[in-house]
């Protein structure tokens, strides 16, 4: 599956692309892209719960809670700087909002406009729509590394890391079967992502490329 984007081309959706090759979200037909995405106007307030999280930095975060099959692992979560923190920190919450719209077949209460802006938004709005509409879910673990940031300035800032898919599988959100998907290289998958920083403080993903099966990333 490849998704739209441009941090420096053009083509995105959520970071990792877990092997949904059926629910590619690529650039898509543009059936979705004109539909209104929700909270996209409030920044995914309007139906977020804060999490118990949210008084750490001070903002009123959208709760984020996915099934107990559904698992993401995080390396190198502290660096020592504080601003590349956060925005690691944000990157996981933004994985987070899509797999749990996809988990749960709600896209109202997710929280992706929160973490996500402009095409980044659209991109994954449009990514999981398709997978709720074909039932299409996951359970396994996904494993994001070699995670490295630049700062750019105070407010702009790109991340850059791989994922390994290779413990996850696709399963039917309804019978919750699984695929039995195999690990092939393109179990493997980098991205490059571009970020800025909001109003509100949160560091939003505008921008994001995908290269599926990409040596860097490889085992």
């Amino acid at each position: 599956m490849n998704r739209p984007a441009r941090l420096v081309t053009a083509a995105l959706t959520a970071s990792a692309a877990l092997l949904l090759t059926a629910c590619g979200s690529g650039g898509g037909d543009g059936s979705s892209s004109s539909d209104k995405i929700t909270g996209a106007d409030s920044g995914g307030k309007a139906s977020a719960s804060p999490s118990a999280s949210a008084s750490a930095d001070g903002i009123d975060r959208p709760e984020i809670k996915l099934p107990s099959d559904m698992k993401m692992v995080f390396e190198g979560q502290q660096t020592g700087d504080a601003t590349k923190d956060a925005i690691l920190a944000d990157n996981e919450r933004a994985e987070g909002t899509v797999w749990q719209a996809m988990a749960y077949g709600d896209m109202k209460k997710s929280g992706m406009a929160f973490y996500y802006t402009d095409d980044a938004l659209v991109g994954v709005y449009e990514y999981a729509k398709r997978a709720i509409d074909k039932k299409t879910s996951w359970a396994g673990t996904l494993r994001y590394f070699d995670r490295q940031v630049t700062v750019f300035d105070k407010k702009s800032a790109a991340l850059t890391y791989c994922v390994d898919e290779s413990k996850a599988d696709l399963k039917n959100r309804e019978t919750n079967k699984l695929q039995g998907t195999k690990t092939t290289p393109n179990s493997y998958v980098f991205y490059n992502l571009g970020l800025k920083k909001n109003e509100d403080g949160v560091w939003q993903t505008w921008d994001v490329t995908e290269d599926r099966g990409a040596q860097k990333c490889q085992p």
